[in-house]
């Protein structure tokens, strides 16, 4: 019987950034042209965010932002060390990186056999962005995850190759910080794309959102699955994995709510207090909380990337388990994952 670990990790790009870089997004969320007057000074702000904003427009909470983090992945990575798993099964989004207009999945197993990679321009490793990582597949235990899926009442799609993309950031950064200290990342992947941004995968190319020229309605994509059908497919997982001959380690990687998709907070601080009510309920082990939660509240408070984390909560509560070690983050300008957890 395979034995089974669980954790979830940020995948923030500006992590990868000199801390000089890390509230770009924010800035250019400022040069919104429908930003209300209100909120272009930050004495319009939440109390919280121009606490972090200063008077040095977030300089020194970035250094501290960025010394949380580490330390939080540094604990992941050993806890991973620690449990020595046959494969690391990455549930991760892809923003318009492997999967264009041809075909979006809802979800998508690679059964690869090896990825290449690089790191992104201007890295905080001083890295050229030519440089290449090579990272071993495990197509025997992807083939066997699709194949038991599909058995189950899933239906997963596969890959045996890249289309448009050699490995997307959601699972790149996730190696590239665990590996923060570039001792090296001996484990093979299962990369798992969850296509979380739906409506606006193709029409907004999963970025930023458009000032200029928004999307229409009639422009927009069909939705992302729901976190409903994720969370059964994260329990689905963990249980084929857990009746399976491999040690595995289950990983979310992600940020929760992100400034720049949540509308009603103007695209410039994130719905922080909606992830603090679902951190909340997966400490306590109140998963229904997370099964029950709604694809308009997902899209409410723009937390398009937790569906990947749906996945993990829908493994800890087939599994009987509450995280062991875990921490909320509590951020409002840098748009980062609030919450590290191992299980």
């Amino acid at each position: 019987m395979g034995e089974i670990l669980i954790a979830g990790i940020t995948h923030y790009p500006a992590l990868a950034g000199p801390d000089a870089s890390m509230a770009w997004i924010l800035k250019r969320m400022l040069k919104n042209p429908r930003l209300p007057a209100q909120y272009r000074d930050p004495e319009g702000w939440p109390a919280a965010m121009r606490q972090e904003w200063s008077n040095d427009e977030g300089a020194a909470a970035a250094r501290t932002h960025r010394e949380r983090h580490l330390g939080w992945l540094a604990k992941v990575r050993a806890a991973l060390d620690a449990f020595k798993p046959d494969v690391l099964v990455i549930w991760g989004d892809d923003q318009y990186e492997n999967f264009h207009e041809e075909i979006i999945p809802p979800y998508c197993v690679f059964a690869h056999d090896s990825f290449e990679f690089g790191p992104p321009p201007n890295n905080v490793w001083k890295e050229s962005p030519d440089k290449r990582f090579h990272v071993e597949g495990n197509a025997a235990a992807a083939k066997h995850l699709a194949s038991r899926l599909i058995e189950s009442g899933f239906d997963a799609a596969y890959s045996y190759k890249p289309l448009h993309h050699p490995l997307g950031h959601a699972f790149a950064n996730a190696i590239l910080y665990l590996d923060y200290d570039r001792k090296g990342f001996p484990y093979s992947i299962i990369p798992f794309a969850i296509n979380c941004y739906g409506r606006r995968v193709i029409a907004q190319r999963g970025g930023l959102p458009v000032f200029e020229n928004p999307p229409t309605d009639a422009q927009l994509d069909p939705p992302a699955p729901t976190p409903k059908r994720l969370f059964e497919l994260g329990a689905a997982t963990a249980r084929i994995l857990s009746e399976s001959p491999w040690r595995v380690a289950l990983l979310a990687s992600s940020g929760w709510s992100h400034a720049f998709l949540t509308a009603k907070n103007h695209f410039l601080y994130p719905d922080t207090p909606a992830d603090r009510r679902l951190y909340d309920a997966l400490c306590s082990g109140a998963y229904e909380q997370w099964r029950n939660y709604s694809a308009s509240a997902v899209e409410e408070s723009g937390q398009q990337e937790m569906l990947n984390w749906m996945c993990l909560a829908g493994a800890l509560s087939q599994l009987g388990r509450k995280p062991r070690e875990s921490a909320f983050i509590d951020t409002w300008i840098f748009n980062s994952s609030k919450c590290f957890l191992v299980a």
